[in-house]
């Protein structure tokens, strides 16, 4: 019995296979996940022995499974051939310990995992490797595939392009004029994708790569083709074997299209299944005060969800005012105990650089996710002594100007709290060690 996998309406039993290009239901247009046959993998390896072979290729040097994502191959797409994988050796990101966040906040443990610690700076590459790789096949195998298409905020649209570019599979990125950072803009042009940018939000250019990708010749690259849950659920995995398969106790997630809300459910549910953990977690979720209509159908208990018009916030690549993955996540936010959170622009942008004073160096969603994590806390629904992980999403890097105005008190409607002055002197020795001598002092204080 070999293991294998297959598309499968969330709320039916239709299923389709890897290869056809379909999106949603045929059905009843639900949204579609990917199934694994648990039975086929349980027989294959015992838990402990499917530790052992993750153990084993954490420290292959060898592609592809040198990836955190391809060395769960079984996990992931287990019927592709190995020569067709596009990987970049993505995963393996670092799981930060902040210690002094824990001890000011109760925790027994905080640890941030680092997902934009990548190739194109996000955790969006994740799931990329996994969606290119099989298009990659697809094509392999005869498929009349010209191109790969996304709608993105910015990262999405970077993750896709530097797949297509490293398979030679052409790529078509649609943008949000004037709403994305100046470094997200340039990734897709530089590895040479077709950039359009459409003078709507988010959600209009969803609309429109919806339209293009009717035509099945142009593949559709947004997390409502499951295939990117598969690669973005190996964060789970990868946690707790960081943790030596212990299982923290929360996990806390900004939340914009809401697709990694399911696949972090989905990675421990595969964890679950194959007897590698015990428990579950409780999964969290951070939104944007200017971008939550998550957190709103939360608080109304979930009896309805209604699109919003996002507005503009710092954390720019979660502005989304209708999230394609909304019925996934509502599921998951129920299966995992958890809870939905929304913070204003004042709290993001002071978590995230209360946060680098510790040695991150964080994006606005990551600051998100900081914030709500705090939020829950002082409310209890974290309780003390917890361990927790809160998953960063990109690298501070992409995010410049989000930084550099932070500390130049530049952020419309933010006060500062943790700004950090750059002080100019004589180049005299009595005015230098006046400065430091000051500054010296005022942080030992702190």
């Amino acid at each position: 019995m070999k293991p294998n996998a297959c598309f499968r309406n969330i709320d039916g039993s239709d299923t389709y296979p890897l290869d056809q290009v379909v999106y949603r239901s045929e059905v009843d247009g639900n949204l579609l996940e990917v199934v694994h046959d648990y039975d086929a993998l349980r027989a294959l390896h015992s838990p402990d022995e499917w530790k052992k072979l993750f153990a084993e290729r954490k420290g292959s040097v060898h592609s592809p499974w040198d990836s955190g994502i391809w060395g769960k191959k079984e996990l992931v797409l287990p019927e592709i051939d190995e020569k067709n994988i596009v990987s970049l050796g993505e995963g393996w990101t670092q799981l930060f310990d902040a210690a002094p966040l824990a001890k000011e906040l109760g925790l027994k443990e905080l640890r941030v995992k680092l997902c934009g610690n990548s190739h194109s700076g996000s955790f969006k590459d994740l799931g990329m490797t996994v969606l290119v790789s099989q298009v990659n096949q697809m094509i392999a195998d005869g498929k009349p595939i010209r191109a790969v298409a996304c709608a993105s905020t910015g990262d999405t649209s970077a993750a896709l392009a530097i797949y297509c570019a490293k398979a030679g599979i052409p790529s078509i990125v649609f943008l949000p004029a004037g709403k994305i950072s100046t470094a997200q803009l340039v990734q897709p042009i530089s590895n040479g994708s077709i950039v359009v940018q459409l003078d709507t939000d988010f959600d209009g250019c969803m609309k429109i790569v919806q339209q293009v990708t009717a035509d099945k010749s142009i593949y559709l690259a947004n997390s409502m083709n499951s295939l990117r849950v598969e690669g973005q659920k190996t964060i789970a995995p990868e946690i707790c074997q960081q943790l030596d398969w212990e299982v923290p106790d929360v996990v806390v997630i900004p939340g914009g299209n809401l697709g990694n809300v399911s696949a972090l459910a989905k990675g421990f549910d595969d964890c679950l299944e194959l007897g590698l953990i015990d428990r579950k977690p409780r999964i969290m979720v951070a939104q944007a005060e200017n971008a939550n209509p998550f957190a709103r159908a939360w608080r109304n208990g979930f009896a309805t969800f209604e699109p919003v018009q996002a507005k503009k916030t710092l954390a720019s690549a979660i502005q989304i005012g209708n999230p394609v993955s909304y019925p996934k996540a509502k599921k998951a936010i129920l299966r995992y105990d958890g809870a939905v959170v929304d913070v204003t622009e004042q709290e993001l942008a002071d978590a995230a650089h209360e946060a680098d004073r510790v040695g991150l160096y964080c994006c606005p969603h990551t600051g998100v996710a900081l914030a709500g994590m705090r939020k829950l806390r002082e409310q209890g629904v974290i309780r003390e002594g917890e361990r927790v992980v809160v998953i960063s999403t990109a690298h501070g890097l992409k995010f410049s100007e989000f930084k550099t105005g932070y500390h130049d008190s530049r952020l419309e409607g933010v006060e500062p709290k943790f700004a950090n002055a750059v002080f100019r002197s004589k180049p005299e020795l009595g005015a230098v060690m006046d400065v430091l001598n000051r500054e010296m002092d005022a942080r030992t204080r702190r």
